[in-house]
């Protein structure tokens, strides 16, 4: 069983010796690559479908690793016990979505979890919330796979809080390091911004207008997130 890079760099992040609970565990490929090179003693695969569930069974039984990983149909983290694991996972999901899954999951979150992030989009959602549930942010990665930006957080309990917002677009860990794919992202935003910006100046709505101002916004902070301490 081959993971992507993506999965790999997501499953690297998980630190060793720590009870797994894999949200979204799709094929419990991450699951069964960890406990396979033994950085953790077990994990849980959760899905709230039970399509994933199933061909996860199928993967963990055909690897022989069935009573080191279970299987539990849950939405979020719904039917995670506070004691059942030590590292929450979450990736390949929306970030509106990630964010309600942390919220639902507070009285699970509250007894202090390593949490590895992997949202597809809306990162700036992800980490408001981790800040106002009391989470900061400890490290986080950039990489581009077939052409699409992934981003992945890791999260420990702790307080902290930006001051400026476009360190919750961009992500100020990844802003401090330099990231090379960051930047480069961060130059593919701006092109395409400016981009929408050129075409609306044809366009003399009042609609038109206000996204200009939209626009306008955005390139402001991709400026500064760009600029940041260089």
């Amino acid at each position: 069983m081959e993971l992507s890079n993506r999965l790999r760099i997501v499953a690297g992040e998980v630190s060793q010796g720590n009870r797994l609970a894999d949200i979204g565990t799709d094929h419990g490929y991450i699951p069964i690559f960890l406990v396979k090179e033994g950085r953790i003693p077990s994990a849980i695969a959760m899905d709230v479908n039970d399509g994933p569930l199933k061909r996860a069974q199928k993967n963990i039984e055909k690897e022989g690793l069935s009573d080191r990983i279970i299987t539990r149909k849950s939405d979020g983290l719904e039917a995670l016990l506070k004691d059942e694991a030590d590292t929450i996972l979450i990736a390949g999901m929306g970030g509106a979505l990630v964010t309600e899954i942390l919220e639902r999951g507070r009285s699970v979150l509250a007894e202090g979890k390593e949490l590895i992030l992997q949202p597809q989009s809306e990162l700036f959602k992800v980490r408001h919330c981790l800040h106002r549930m009391s989470y900061r942010i400890i490290k986080e990665a950039a990489l581009r796979e077939d052409g699409k930006y992934y981003f992945i957080i890791k999260a420990v309990p702790g307080t902290e809080h930006y001051e400026e917002e476009y360190l919750y677009e961009y992500g100020k860990c990844l802003l401090e390091k330099k990231d090379s794919v960051m930047v480069e992202y961060l130059l593919s935003e701006k092109e395409k911004q400016e981009k929408v910006y050129r075409t609306l100046l044809s366009h003399k709505t009042e609609a038109a207008r206000k996204r200009r101002k939209e626009v306008e916004a955005q390139l402001d902070k991709i400026k500064k997130a760009y600029c940041y301490e260089m």
